[in-house]
């Protein structure tokens, strides 16, 4: 029942698709990434991978996540873990038959860290993203991870359309299954633009410093400096001419340049307390 659920559901965003005029549109793209691409998890072994697969999932923006015979799996522990992914957790489909698993796909994507000896359709990670984007249009798209201890067996890669190697280093090349998880939806999330988004605009957007706000920096600041000797057998002019370059270098708006005038002026302020203060004591 489960599994004719979820195939029922791929062919709902299937439809959703099509409603999309443009084929190439950057939003066409991002719907059908999140409705057609799923992981699959061969035989995973342990419940902690399987949360952080979870996690990712949710992180990325995609929603569906098959299990083929794990060894554990508990919904409640797993949301312990992953915290707020219910609605990921809600649609995970579990197989006892990997074979089962990759029904309706129209592309199945192996990974392995491991060389073989049979002729593979071999990618890497970049390369794999922008095509299974492409394929996602046509229709389910799996992304297929082996067992933690011993990755996918060859049986598991026949039925693979490309399988990607993840580079690493030649003396320790096998990640960790959640890890290798978040590499390829990291590239899927390049290729479908996302790294286009705008950062979020800072809450207080203050006007340019002027020429006038930074002279009065730069006066502070030496008057600072001069308090704490720090000039002592060092040239004044080049010191705070190599003040000028650095503050210049990194543009400071209105209110930046007053803290530093603030942090300058408290220092002088210091400065004369602590005069007082000797004094004081020397009489």
């Amino acid at each position: 029942m489960r599994n004719a659920e979820c195939q029922r559901e791929c062919r709902d965003a299937n439809d959703l698709a099509l409603q999309f005029r443009s084929p190439h549109s950057t939003l066409r793209i991002r719907v059908i990434g999140i409705m057609s691409i799923t992981v699959v998890l061969h035989e995973p072994q342990d419940l902690v991978n399987i949360a952080h697969v979870v996690r990712a999932l949710k992180n990325f923006g995609l929603r569906d996540l098959r299990l083929v015979s794990p060894r554990e799996y508990d919904s409640y522990r797993v949301e312990g873990i992953a915290h707020q992914t219910q609605d990921v957790l809600a649609r995970v489909a579990r197989f006892d038959r990997m074979e089962e698993a990759l029904l309706d796909c129209v592309h199945v994507v192996g990974f392995t860290a491991r060389g073989r000896t049979a002729k593979r359709n071999l990618q890497r990670p970049r390369d794999a993203a922008r095509e299974i984007l492409t394929r996602a249009e046509a229709g389910p798209v799996a992304l297929l991870f082996g067992r933690e201890d011993k990755g996918l067996p060859n049986e598991a890669l026949d039925r693979c359309h490309r399988v990607v190697t993840i580079p690493t280093s030649p003396a320790y090349p096998s990640l960790n299954l959640a890890h290798a998880v978040v590499l390829m939806l990291y590239e899927l999330a390049l290729a479908r633009g996302d790294d286009d988004r705008p950062f979020k605009t800072p809450r207080r957007e203050g006007p340019p410093a002027t020429v006038d706000d930074l002279e009065r920096l730069f006066a502070d600041a030496e008057a600072a400096l001069r308090v704490i000797e720090f000039f002592k057998t060092r040239q004044v002019e080049g010191v705070m001419r190599t003040v000028r370059e650095v503050i210049h270098r990194t543009p400071l708006d209105e209110r930046e340049a007053k803290l530093l005038r603030a942090m300058a002026i408290e220092v002088v302020k210091y400065g004369e307390r602590l005069a007082r203060s000797r004094l004081h004591v020397d009489r």
